[in-house]
């Protein structure tokens, strides 16, 4: 019987605090604590999801415990220790769901377990994910442990809404805030990862599958997952296109093209051959909406801006069309855009809402002209005529 296959997630998730991507900072905050050994009795990991607050979680717990740490203050990765917690099989590290034990008798049972000596490390380590779904009570039980605990246990909690953590707890703890990683560090790990997978990748296409992630490592792996489960040795935009449905960014740029020249007819003939690809109206919408903002970064700060998360292949399409628009007018498609959107959940009428949209962005000078026409008849309807002033 074949090994059953493990996720890209999996396999390749850090081990080290060397390899946890986009996280710098706090990796070498807790390389720092664990070399001059201030570990901290609590932590608190929060950010969105995908952003390696487990992973750090399982490595501090790892070098805590490591006999053979390096001094450098990462876990060695290759003592029984390390394997264990790596496998999520030591006795002494308690990963605990905050979703599934959130009761106050499930962290009395915690309280009264932590009183009990780690069976072979130097310390008993829990890690609870998700500790905002504790109730009232749970917190409550845990406050008094959690500020005066044994001195053989420390508590790591991970959370994705830090807001709902009662301030008691936060004082309480050495917060973290793990940020959102970004596109270019998601890609360049997605093309070391296609490497080992001896599978060939376009830039462009590694670029856009990073960029579907929205910041988290995770889903960016996800989707590589999916897209190498066709068993293809070259992924292509083509690949991405068949597989996801998203456009490549040629297609949206003429869309916007069109936009540009006021040609109502031909926008809204190119809106419609990406429905007809097999997107719907509101993935049309979220790609125009983050190419208009690409193209005010251009307009706004110029070219070779660094705001600009684009392939370099890619940037020549912004920088053509830039020329097009001013700042003012691409806020306002934004907002039009945007507005659209909100429009869509209170409406089952999404395919005249979508056209209407699109004729709007393209005749929008008109728009603005009478909007206007209509403020300078207002000035003039306001202001009170001087005696003697001849009326125009």
């Amino acid at each position: 019987m074949p090994d059953a296959y493990t996720v890209l997630a999996r396999r390749y998730r850090s081990q080290t605090f060397d390899e946890l991507v986009g996280q710098e900072a706090i990796a070498q905050t807790l390389k720092n604590a664990i070399k001059s050994n201030r570990v901290a009795h609590a932590f608190l990991f929060t950010g969105t999801r995908g952003v390696g607050k487990t992973s750090a979680a399982r490595i501090l717990a790892k070098a805590v415990n490591c006999p053979h740490r390096t001094p450098e203050g990462n876990p060695c990765g290759q003592c029984d220790t390390c394997k264990a917690i790596a496998r999520g099989e030591d006795m002494d590290v308690i990963e605990i769901d905050g979703a599934s034990n959130n009761s106050v008798d499930q962290i009395r049972e915690l309280r009264q377990s932590a009183g009990i000596r780690p069976s072979h490390s130097e310390f008993k380590i829990y890690i609870i994910d998700e500790v905002h779904m504790l109730s009232t009570g749970a917190f409550n039980a845990l406050l008094k442990t959690l500020e005066e605990p044994p001195a053989h246990v420390k508590f790591i909690f991970a959370t994705t809404d830090v807001h709902k953590v009662p301030a008691t707890i936060i004082s309480r703890v050495q917060r973290f805030d793990f940020k959102n990683i970004a596109t270019q560090r998601i890609a360049e790990h997605l093309t070391e990862i296609v490497k080992d997978e001896q599978v060939q990748a376009d830039a462009d296409a590694l670029h856009r599958i990073a960029r579907l992630g929205n910041g988290s490592m995770r889903d960016a792996l996800s989707i590589l997952d999916r897209v190498l489960s066709l068993g293809e040795k070259h992924i292509t935009d083509k690949i991405l296109e068949d597989l996801l449905g998203k456009p490549p960014t040629a297609a949206i740029g003429q869309l916007v093209d069109a936009i540009s020249q006021s040609d109502a007819a031909a926008a809204i003939t190119r809106a419609d051959a990406l429905l007809k690809e097999g997107m719907g109206v509101e993935g049309v919408l979220s790609e125009l909406i983050e190419f208009l903002r690409n193209l005010m970064l251009v307009v706004t700060c110029g070219n070779d801006t660094d705001l600009l998360d684009v392939p370099t292949e890619a940037r020549s399409t912004f920088t053509a069309l830039a020329g097009r628009f001013d700042a003012a007018t691409l806020v306002h498609l934004i907002t039009l855009c945007e507005q659209t959107l909100r429009a869509f959940k209170a409406s089952t009428m999404h395919r005249p809402l979508f056209d209407a949209l699109i004729v709007r962005l393209s005749l929008s000078e008109q728009f603005s002209s009478i909007r206007q026409l209509l403020a300078g008849n207002n000035a003039n309807a306001s202001t009170p005529q001087l005696a003697g002033q001849k009326k125009k």
